[in-house]
């Protein structure tokens, strides 16, 4: 077997038709699904309580219900292993918590469109809860069954299209709710989007249920659970809830400890550093552009509208790469242009108010950063077990943005401490322990080169 074929590498015509493969079309349709809900439970649900006269202190508050995406890991391991009546008799594990998801998000958002906030503003809490929480869930299917759906040099394009379908959707909930609003009514605009639901309800009606076995490593490990409730007295109801919670819970942690030891440490940190200077530096991106001198206008037009395009091109790009090149060759190469586009930003706070830097610094930040996205998530699929997909991707999803989000506080006292300049510059440097990282797992750790576990 030649180099080429043992980490993955394809001809490029061979690499291209990755996305006529129907699950990876399917993925599109999906990630329209998933990114629909997102703005209207935040920023579009945030601008209808504004509009119709609802306190600060209250949307404040109701802004809390997208955290929902961030704590979705606690309840993971119950979307991993939880069999629904009926439904996963009927449609299998995965696409069976994807429509009760998708049920619930369109139910809520139906219900925010037939209520009025200024007189039962209680009642459109519990709605945007609601959605908030079947969004989130929905998530947690769509990952595992992404990553279960195809083989692991397929899933750069699995994530291009989820991207792309994703993106549509923001903005389709968010300029495109804002309009009918404009045109019409706020219950319109929601009740349009929950109709728009059917779209990944039909989705998931139509995709087949991913065939996935699990490997001898998990059997034995599985194995010795049972072995040791064996050896407890625990009977009935309590030794079947022990089961339950050792499988779930534990099962997916003590699986991923067992499969990288030591190095599995250096994994962890490295999910948490590589996207971390991208997170940091766009908090402070908007306020950049307009102390820089730009007009809302010119934002929109080009951070927004032609930086949206340079994302989907980057996510793309990725797709086909990953499945030409294999995911450890890209991971390094967007490890190190995610701190190099940074600095496009420094060279535009030197240059100024100019369209023609902006321009350019949008389009080398957002190609490298759909180029991040795909292979990422390509990387982050393959470190998982399909025994216990959902639960540890939402692991290491929440591993990948906490920390970012976190220092990404801070970047307004760093901003006016160092000035725009240096700020991108710092935004850069806490890059390089990503691209340190990624060259060190390269040889201990290359996906590309160790067998996915759960499929033989």
């Amino acid at each position: 077997m030649s180099e080429a074929q043992q980490t993955g590498q394809r001809n490029w015509r061979e690499a291209l038709a990755v996305y006529r493969n129907p699950r990876v079309i399917g993925m599109l349709f999906l990630g329209f699904s998933a990114g629909l809900p997102l703005l209207l439970v935040g920023g579009t649900f945030t601008a209808w309580l504004r509009d119709l006269g609802v306190e600060l202190a209250a949307i404040g508050f109701l802004s809390w219900v997208g955290m929902a995406h961030s704590i979705k890991v606690l309840w993971a391991p119950i979307v991993d292993r939880l069999e629904l009546p009926l439904l996963t008799r009927w449609f299998g594990r995965r696409r069976a918590w994807m429509l009760l998801a998708q049920g619930v998000i369109a139910f809520a958002l139906a219900g925010i469109a037939f209520t009025d906030p200024r007189e039962q503003l209680w009642l459109v809490a519990v709605w945007a809860v609601l959605a908030a929480f079947g969004s989130a869930t929905q998530d947690i299917a769509i990952d595992a069954y992404r990553i279960e759906a195809v083989s692991r040099d397929r899933q750069g394009a699995m994530a291009a299209t989820y991207v792309f379908g994703y993106r549509v959707a923001l903005l389709a909930a968010g300029a495109g709710a804002l309009h009918i609003a404009s045109g019409w009514d706020w219950n319109l605009a929601y009740g349009s989007m929950a109709a728009l639901m059917a779209v990944g309800i039909v989705t998931t009606l139509i995709i087949r249920e991913p065939e996935v076995g699990i490997d001898r490593q998990t059997r034995q490990l599985e194995q010795r659970v049972v072995d040791y409730l064996d050896r407890t007295h625990h009977r009935g109801w309590r030794r079947d809830l022990t089961a339950w919670f050792i499988g779930a819970v534990v099962g997916p942690f003590a699986d991923f400890w067992q499969r990288f030891g030591l190095t599995a440490i250096a994994v962890l940190v490295f999910i948490a550093t590589f996207r971390i200077s991208d997170i940091f530096m766009g908090v402070m991106a908007n306020p950049f552009y307009l102390d820089l001198g730009f007009t809302k206008a010119e934002i929109a037009n080009v951070a927004a509208a032609f930086g949206l395009a340079m994302t989907l091109t980057g996510a793309a790009l990725g797709g086909l790469l990953v499945m030409r090149f294999g995911i450890m060759r890209m991971l390094i190469f967007t490890a190190v242009l995610a701190p190099l586009t940074n600095l496009t930003f420094s060279w535009l706070a030197t240059l100024g108010p100019e369209l023609y830097g902006l321009v350019f610094a949008i389009m080398a930040d957002n190609i490298s950063g759909g180029l991040a996205i795909s292979v990422f998530i390509a990387y982050l699929s393959s470190l998982t077990n399909s025994a216990y997909t959902a639960t540890q991707y939402a692991l290491f999803s929440s591993v990948m943005t906490l920390p970012g989000q976190f220092l990404a506080g801070f970047t307004g006292l760093l901003a006016e401490a160092v000035g725009w300049t240096w700020f991108f510059i710092a935004s850069a440097a806490i890059g390089l322990p990503a691209i340190l990282l990624a060259l060190l797992l390269m040889r201990v750790a290359n996906p590309d080169r160790i067998p996915q576990p759960g499929r033989g």
